[in-house]
């Protein structure tokens, strides 16, 4: 399997000035994006897709999981990915590349990890 490229928030500009062919996947929950908020990816030209993926041992737990990304994500484009605070995102990216899906985590997620702010405090668009 290949390495999944990290990325922080603080990164993000940067990587989009060079990157163009990329879209943003959000793998937390309903709850998350209706209390905490949502990344704002059209904002920063990013088509924004939000699809849960379930914490579990069970490898098909997330079947359903990559079958939906899969329908609605341009196989073509980088997949820039975001949790709460890059746990989640780094499960998902995994998943995907097996499906050579290019992904890259966001390693702080939307509320930061410890280590870096996240994107809502990197105030990067938010809704």
């Amino acid at each position: 399997m290949s390495e999944i490229k990290q990325l922080s928030s603080k990164e993000l500009k940067n990587f989009l000035s060079k990157n163009k062919n990329v879209e943003l996947l959000d793998v937390r929950t309903q709850d998350e994006w209706d209390n905490i908020g949502r990344p704002d990816g059209e904002k920063l030209g990013l088509k924004t897709h939000f699809v849960t993926i379930v914490r579990s041992p069970d490898p098909s737990a997330n079947k359903e999981f990559v079958e939906e990304v899969k329908r609605k994500i341009d196989p073509k484009k980088q997949l820039l990915i975001i949790c709460k605070a890059g746990g989640r995102s780094m499960m998902a990216a995994q998943l995907l590349s097996q499906e050579q899906i290019k992904c890259v985590n966001i390693s702080d997620g939307f509320e930061g990890n410890g280590e870096n702010p996240g994107w809502k405090q990197e105030d990067l668009p938010s809704k």
